[in-house]
């Protein structure tokens, strides 16, 4: 390690040297530092906060007379004006307590004071809200995550040393980040940020997490997005979630009347906060926040706790109260792993009379100056307004020290022949080899997991080969070969496909596929049961719901985004297909009531019939994605798309089969697909989604080229239901004729079990939901449904549970859906 020494001592000494600035160091009237206490220039021009430390620096240039503030919540502001001969300039600054008292309130027996003061905070929040409809700002964040005590094993796999956070006792830093940005905002929703640098320890190529939009949390709306919609304590309907006392009032520094009121839950199982908001009396704005949830408010069983910590500075220019900085800590714990992270955020430099034009503002709400994560350790110590502590100093040094030798061959080749070693697991889960330094990697799954049971083929294995080359670093092109095995025992067949595809870049993201080969498919398209839970329904039930036939084919596949918000897909295939029969009749447990049915939906006890004529047919296919007014971020590496809420996305399709040789079996078809998820505030989360459609000299078409549904004839739920109908038969509606199919759901997420003694405990979602369908052959079907979402123990909360009623042609059936929040269970 002698080697090391010189590499650190020039970096320390670097970070040392002397700079253009005012720094110092803030305690109380014990000696303590304290952390996070802001530090500004009167003017605003300025501002920083202390670190975990109570160090400061702000990157002051220019020698001259400046007015420092101090404040603090909790402590008394301290204000000092100090002439700067010469820089740099040390000023130290010891804060007093604040002492607050009820003294000056007069208190009626009948009336709680703290809620005539939060009713005016109510009262006047959308004026506050308005007085910032618009500015431009400096923004500094700092993004800072600990590992504490982590297992050298999960689930079997290996943890590692976490790209060298670890230490022996298994704890460390595991990400630390900073971003230095411009940011611009015009109400309602008009946002741009300029990164001008961005810095990840360890990774000289990687890019902050860190941004403006993703930390912009205002108290002053009704509700704070954090996975759930947490209610604000100022909130239009606060006083349902809220009780609040008035602990105490004190004077800031320039004759402001302060009011520091405690915040509590009415239930603690609501979606809230609790904790301390500071009031400023007369115009009711926010002087500063000291607010608590937790990971079951949020409904993210990882969080333990979430604190949010955000002041405030009075603007004498424009008369109201800006946010200057903003903490957000939590604490995490999951599969043996805890720690905590705390995210930075600094404000200065407000400028609230900006002059924007019509250029000013796109859908681009993000983008990186050049060369903004390349800034070297002079930069960052000239304007990272927050210093780096020693733990966070010494991570970059060893991370950076190290970064060189972990992105050698050697030593990347050292890693790899550890990972690719063969052991006895990769029998049940597959193996993979890489060559990371010349990026490539290879796969091949596991004949075990791949095995299966389905009336057609008896017991089948199938084992997938993959070959990828990622061509550049960090754009996100890529070639890769896919190739597929599957064999059948009862049917003693063995089919197999190949797949090339490129992906050509990161920013409009076009992708070329090219493929062909032998393989069985599903009849009903929509795939609407796995080959897992198939086995189970197959062997344990003697219900066979997957139905199969063969297609021999060669297809060519083109994607890629026309322009922002219209995305294509197209292919065009050659399909030789074959309809297929039972071949086993298998099964583990013996249900006299139920036997197996025929591989052909339309004839299910005719054993020897087919549902289509054996045929082959070329098919086209293209279909639009649009996503209205969809912002975007704009990475060096890439675009990437954030889709609004406020309107639906739309698909829509043309699907052409012609030149087949049974000549009925050409056809068209037009389709489209609307969907969208709405939040509603505490009042939960509405979604909904309509599809319909149309063929085209359809009347005698091939079985598999109908419109199938995505029903369910399991109990068992996928874990998204704006897509399915919970009850109806996989086949007994399929058509080839118009239809239409509507799906809503409302999650109340805690607005009606929230607000039931004992019941609200349990942490449950009410899930209110509604399925239509209509076809031209058919009398409509419908479902409704009442469920419970959220359901568990602990930090595992998974399941989901339905009672479904389902009508159609004048019967009634009702039955319980348990279903899984997550996907792939049972593929």
């Amino acid at each position: 390690m002698i080697w090391k020494f010189p590499h650190y001592f020039i970096v320390f000494f670097i970070y040392n040297l002397t700079f253009s600035q005012i720094s110092g160091v803030v305690k109380d009237k014990n000696g303590a530092t304290l952390p996070y206490v802001n530090i500004y220039t009167e003017d605003g021009q300025f501002g920083t906060t202390t670190n975990e430390d109570g160090n400061y620096q702000i990157n002051i240039e220019q020698i001259g007379t400046y007015k420092m503030v101090f404040q603090f919540l909790g402590y008394e502001t301290f204000r000092k004006t100090v002439a700067v001969n010469e820089l740099p300039y040390t000023l130290n600054a010891t804060l007093q307590e604040t002492t607050t008292n009820l003294d000056e309130v007069t208190i009626n027996s009948k009336e709680n004071p703290a809620n005539k003061i939060i009713q005016k905070a109510i009262d006047n929040r959308q004026k506050n809200l308005s007085k910032l409809e618009e500015f431009t700002a400096d923004y500094y964040s700092r993004g800072l995550w600990r590992i504490k005590n982590a297992p050298e094993k999960i689930l079997g796999q290996e943890v590692g040393d976490l790209g060298g956070g670890l230490d022996s006792t298994r704890s460390g830093i595991v990400y630390l980040s900073e971003t230095i940005s411009k940011i611009a905002y015009q109400a309602p929703d008009d946002f741009k940020e300029t990164i001008l640098a961005s810095k990840v320890s360890g990774d000289d190529n990687g890019f902050s997490l860190n941004s403006a939009r993703e930390s912009e949390f205002s108290f002053y709306k009704n509700t704070i997005d954090l996975n759930a919609k947490i209610v604000s304590p100022i909130a239009d309907y606060a006083f349902s979630y809220y009780n609040y006392t008035l602990e105490g009032i004190f004077y800031d520094d320039t004759g402001h009347l302060i009011n520091k009121i405690l915040v509590q839950p009415k239930r603690l199982k609501d979606r809230i906060f609790s904790g301390y908001m500071y009031i400023v009396d007369n115009s009711w704005q926010i002087y500063g926040v000291e607010l608590n949830t937790t990971g079951e408010a949020i409904q993210f069983s990882p969080i333990e706790k979430l604190t949010f910590t955000q002041n405030f500075k009075f603007s004498e220019e424009n008369d109201f109260w800006i946010k200057i900085s903003q903490t957000v800590d939590f604490s995490f714990a999951m599969f043996g792993i805890s720690g905590d992270a705390r995210f930075t955020a600094v404000y200065s430099n407000y400028n609230f009379k900006p002059v924007f034009n019509k250029n000013s503002f796109s859908r681009e709400v993000m983008s990186f100056a050049t060369e903004a994560n390349k800034k070297d350790s002079l930069f960052w110590k000239t304007l990272r307004p927050v210093p780096l502590t020693t733990e966070e100093l010494t991570d970059y040094v060893k991370k950076d020290s190290i970064q060189i030798l972990k992105n050698s061959e050697k030593y990347l080749d050292s890693v790899d022949a550890v990972e690719n070693k063969f052991n006895i697991s990769n029998l049940a889960f597959g193996y993979s080899y890489s060559n990371t330094y010349k990026k490539k990697h290879f796969n091949i799954s596991s004949p075990l997991w791949g095995t299966h049971f389905n009336t057609v083929q008896g017991w089948n294995t199938s084992v997938d080969i993959s070959f990828r080359r990622d061509l550049e670093d960090n754009q996100g092109k890529y070639w890769k070969l896919k190739s597929h095995f599957n064999y059948g025992f009862s049917e003693d067949q063995l089919r197999y496909t190949a797949e090339f595809q490129q992906k050509f870049n990161n920013f409009n993201k076009p992708i070329l596929t090219i493929s062909g080969g032998i393989e069985t498919a599903e009849i009903n398209d929509t795939h609407p049961i796995s080959e897992r839970l198939n086995d189970i329904t197959s062997l344990f039930f003697e219900r066979n719901y997957l139905k199969l036939y063969q297609r021999k084919f060669g297809k060519i596949a083109w994607q890629q985004e026309v322009f922002n918000g219209l995305e294509i897909m197209t292919d065009l295939s050659f399909q030789d297909r074959t309809a297929l029969v039972n071949t086993s009749d298998q099964y583990w447990v013996n249900n006299s009531n139920v036997t197996y049915t025929s591989n052909n939906p339309l004839q299910p006890d005719n054993f020897g019939s087919k549902s289509f004529l054996d045929h082959h047919i070329f098919k086209f296919n293209l279909i639009g994605k649009i996503n209205f007014a969809q912002n975007y971020m704009s990475y060096p590496d890439g675009k990437y798309n954030i889709a609004s809420n406020k309107f639906p996305t739309l698909y829509l399709g043309y699907e052409k089969g012609f030149a087949a040789d049974v000549t009925q079996y050409n056809y068209d078809q037009f389709k489209f697909w609307i969907l969208q998820n709405l939040e509603l505030g505490n009042k939960g989360s509405f979604g909904y989604s309509v599809k319909g459609g149309t063929f085209i000299n359809a009347e005698h078409i091939a079985y598999v080229d109908y419109r199938h549904f995505d029903g369910n004839q399991t109990r068992i739920g996928n874990g998204y239901y704006l897509n399915k109908f919970n009850l109806l038969p996989y086949y007994d509606l399929s058509t080839n004729n118009d239809y239409l199919e509507a799906h809503v759901e409302h999650n109340f997420k805690g607005y009606i079990l929230g607000k039931i003694p004992l019941l609200n405990k349990l942490n449950y979602n009410l899930v209110l939901g509604a399925h239509l369908l209509s076809t031209k052959e058919n009398k409509p079907y419908s479902e409704y449904s009442v469920g419970l979402n959220n359901l568990g123990f602990g930090k595992y909360r998974f399941l989901r549970l339905d009672y479904v009623v389902s009508n159609f042609n004048g019967q009634q059936e009702g039955a319980f859906i348990f279903g899984l929040k997550f996907l792939g269970l049972f593929d």
